[in-house]
């Protein structure tokens, strides 16, 4: 574990880092608006909510929340399919539930998803962002679909007429502009400005070609009053709260929202040696911030990785980084909203396209083939594929269906007994014996983040019959991140795939 650091060490690392963060949230927090069919100011306002309201909640304590990418098509589908009213009523059920299910301990189910459903629901969500954000490079609004999106683009590009420069030609050089200077300053940038986020370059390039040439494109709309910007319960929120559609959508924003956000805490814990996740803590903090949101008719959050990943980089010790970047968020929408009425959408969409782009990375896909075989792959793709062309909740549904078939090799013996021992100098003793499938995964899970930190950890294996990929992954990531702080590990029996190094 990191050595204790000065209070005054501590402050400072933190105020730097929630600067760092906040730059990064800002156009995120617009651009995740815009991608959602909302105004802008309504990320914002969840924005500072994740930071002030959840950061000091948190169960995952160098976490940021925020809106999400993750959740932008499916807030799009509610706001064309229900309208905007029926967003604040949707998220105020999403967070009971999860307050609920904090209270009752579920935290680790959330985490039993197979990873190859929840990174084909992000490459699917990934692919639906570039190409509904494609269009808003030419000044358009997406169209409803995605495979109308998908449909449409050759006629955009095809449009375009070098020869009579118009406000399509204007905001794709701006798009185009913001993408380079993005991707190349995070290919290029100095050490000693590393922190400088990819994200704010681009936006600053988009926003300075626009503003010296006045050029007449669409900008971002933002309200003189962050305080105007709230949309307060009105009288047919409590009937919008009984009708069954609405129960149904927060269901499934409450499951989304929670997966991704645990799934997450995960990967920032492998990104730091301090006070590791408290699942159940989260998922109340979240339910929380989800309740507030409802109330104030902002978008939904969860926690995101990006920022979350920015935070921890930026050298961020306590939640107090979280909590600074809400603050910042504030003051500057508060000071400054004529500044964010300059920046062109197209700018916005640029960041948008970029990020999608990377949520559909394949590179999980061929760690799952090459490590797990096909089936893994396959429910990756049909995940993916399904959430594209028919809807987000379709293509989890029937991801999670196919990876129960993973479950069929083990059906005759699927209990997982864990043995532990606390064997004083010698460490701490852990015997699995059985099928670790993600229906133990909780258990097994409890069992191995209660490991006391520093002792010496012995897992026997040799009685395993069986590991699916959900829990071969997790141990990987348990092992891998246990390695990696000086603790000694030692696996004895046939290990298979848990003594490599992640992908």
């Amino acid at each position: 574990m990191s050595p204790k650091l000065p209070a005054m060490t501590v402050f400072s690392r933190d105020v730097t880092a929630s600067i760092v963060v906040f730059l990064v949230a800002m156009p995120l927090c617009m651009g995740i608006a815009i991608a959602s069919g909302v105004p802008p100011e309504r990320g914002l306002i969840t924005g500072i909510i994740g930071g002030i309201v959840v950061g000091a909640l948190a169960g995952s304590p160098l976490q940021v929340s925020g809106p999400a990418a993750g959740l932008a098509v499916i807030v799009f589908e509610i706001v064309r399919d229900k309208g905007l009213s029926a967003l604040g009523p949707i998220l105020v059920l999403a967070g009971l539930i999860q307050v609920i299910a904090g209270i009752a301990r579920l935290g680790g189910w959330f985490r039993a998803i197979s990873p190859a459903v929840v990174h084909g629901m992000l490459a699917g969500i990934g692919l639906l962002i570039v190409v509904g954000q494609f269009h808003v490079l030419f000044d358009h609004r997406p169209l409803p679909s995605g495979l109308q999106n998908l449909a449409a683009m050759p006629a955009r590009v095809l449009g375009l007429d070098v020869g009579n420069i118009a406000a399509a030609e204007m905001a794709f050089t701006i798009g185009l502009v913001t993408i380079a200077a993005m991707i190349g300053w995070e290919k290029v940038r100095p050490a000693s400005l590393k922190l400088v986020p990819g994200a704010l370059v681009g936006v600053l390039a988009g926003t300075m070609l626009a503003f010296i040439p006045g050029l007449d494109v669409a900008r971002v709309a933002v309200p003189e009053s962050i305080v105007g910007a709230l949309a307060l319960p009105d009288g047919g929120f409590l009937a919008q709260i009984a009708n069954p559609a609405i129960i149904a959508t927060a269901i499934a924003i409450a499951f989304i929202a929670s997966a991704e956000t645990l799934l997450s805490a995960a990967a920032v814990d492998k990104m730091h040696d301090g006070v590791r996740t408290n699942y159940n803590k989260e998922l109340r903090a979240q339910g929380i911030g989800n309740l507030l949101c409802g109330f104030a008719g902002a978008l939904p959050m969860t926690g995101v990785i990006v920022r979350s990943s920015a935070n921890v980089q930026a050298g961020a010790t306590t939640r107090l980084s979280t909590m600074f970047h809400g603050v910042w968020i504030l003051g500057f929408v508060a000071a400054l909203p004529w500044l964010l009425r300059e920046i062109p959408m197209a700018a916005l969409g640029a960041i948008l396209v970029v990020t999608g782009w990377r949520l559909v990375g394949l590179t999980h896909v061929k760690h799952l083939f090459r490590d797990y075989g096909v089936l893994p792959a396959a429910i990756w793709a049909v995940t993916m594929t399904l959430v594209v062309v028919e809807d987000l909740l379709v293509g989890v549904l029937v991801g999670i269906a196919l990876s129960l078939l993973e479950l069929v090799p083990h059906i005759r013996r699927l209990r997982l007994r864990v043995y532990q021992a606390d064997e004083g100098v010698n460490g701490h003793a852990i015997s699995l014996e059985g099928a670790a499938t993600m229906v133990s995964l909780p258990k097994l899970l409890d069992t191995l983040e209660k490991v006391p930190a520093g002792a010496p950890v012995r897992i026997d294996v040799s009685q395993l019959s069986g590991v699916d990929h959900s829990s071969a992954e997790m141990l990987r990531s348990w092992l891998s991140r246990r390695r990696a702080a000086g603790m000694p590990v030692e696996i004895t029996g046939d290990t298979g795939n848990l003594v490599k190094s992640d992908d």
